[in-house]
């Protein structure tokens, strides 16, 4: 049996939980997301836990049972808590401006970066430091995919450590050229 998959879901206060045969939709203080299992995997709830059993021991069910359960404690992680990125960009002259649902960018290019942020997410920009970008969002893939975006305008490169990175994301710097004098 799945390690991962056999352990139970605990329901923290003020989330509800409705499940409709194959899909399941979870309330909570942040919001409301919904999933659709697939058909080898079912849900049950049992007191204030949810617990996800295989229907038969095929590949495919053992395959997607660990899956399946971290996609719904997910679920109930982002709808109590919500999920966070952090992003900061370093270099001269690198800066971030939010202007209502997009972002600009300047990042040393002859012309500032757009990026429209999509429904869903947030993006803040940190007071003290004007360099650090915060995504949040209750869906965890959409908040990872939204950081993985806005990081891939401008990669940290290895020489002079210039580019957007996640916060206490280590560069490994390389040596430049040398003289052969």
């Amino acid at each position: 049996m799945s390690r991962i998959g056999k352990l139970p879901i605990e329901l923290p206060s003020g989330v509800t939980v409705e499940i409709t045969g194959t899909n399941v939709s979870i309330k909570g203080p942040k919001g409301e997301l919904s999933h659709n299992l697939p058909e080898s995997i079912s849900i049950e709830q049992i007191d204030n836990a949810l617990v996800l059993v295989r229907v038969d021991e095929s590949t495919e069910a053992r395959s997607l049972h660990g899956l399946s359960r971290s996609l719904v404690d997910n679920m109930v992680v982002g709808v109590s808590k919500g999920f966070e990125k952090q992003l900061e960009l370093v270099g001269v002259g690198y800066r971030a401006a939010l202007q209502g649902k997009k972002l600009s960018l300047s990042l040393g290019y002859s012309h500032p970066v757009v990026y429209s942020i999509p429904e869903g997410i947030e993006v803040t920009q940190d007071k003290d430091k004007q360099s650090i970008l915060t995504v949040t969002g209750i869906d965890k893939q959409k908040v990872g995919q939204v950081a993985a975006e806005i990081r891939e305008y401008r990669k940290p490169e290895p020489y002079k450590g210039k580019g957007i990175r996640y916060v206490g994301e280590y560069v490994r710097r390389k040596a430049g050229k040398t003289s052969s004098s």
